[in-house]
């Protein structure tokens, strides 16, 4: 197997497992017989929107909100990256977590892990952590970023006196 064919591969398990996580009455097995692949991208879709519509919105509107203007680009840039880091993170961590916790039945290469079950459970953990954390980020209220951030308590120009 070449390095896309598992990436592939790898990309199609973490989609059932996403979409098996969002509706966890429904077995996954289910997802893999041929008569419901209309559902699978029906989830999958729904997956999608759901994962933009929250944490993309975090991750790229917020920031823009709460930063001062003076620090805003810079402190976007490193948001921006730590949710980069974060979402690698995820991945690799997911991928050697999920692996059985017998070494016979982990991946060629891989050292055994916690088991699918229990990597969900994290996941689940961490992702709650994610949404309660959400809360602790400002609200601007209709207030502008200088507003927010006091940069403009008094009207007056400040300058520096020129010392040739």
């Amino acid at each position: 197997m070449n390095a896309i064919q598992e990436v592939f591969k790898i990309a199609c398990a973490q989609t059932i497992i996403a979409l098996c996580s969002a509706v966890p009455a429904i077995p996954y097995n289910h997802w893999t017989h041929k008569e419901n692949r209309i559902g699978f991208v029906i989830m999958y879709s729904l997956t999608f929107f759901f994962a933009n519509f929250g944490p993309n919105a975090t991750t790229f509107i917020v920031p823009a909100e709460i930063f001062p203007a003076r620090f805003r680009s810079t402190c976007h840039g490193i948001s921006a990256a730590s949710g980069k880091v974060g979402a690698i993170v995820g991945a690799f961590g997911f991928l050697y977590l999920s692996q059985s916790p017998d070494k016979d039945k982990t991946d060629a290469g891989y050292p055994p892990g916690i088991g699918v079950r229990n990597s969900l459970i994290v996941l689940g953990v961490v992702n709650f952590l994610g949404f309660l954390f959400t809360f602790l980020v400002p609200e601007a209220k209709g207030k502008s970023l200088e507003e927010m951030s006091g940069e403009n308590e008094d009207n007056k120009i400040r300058t520096v006196p020129i010392v040739y």
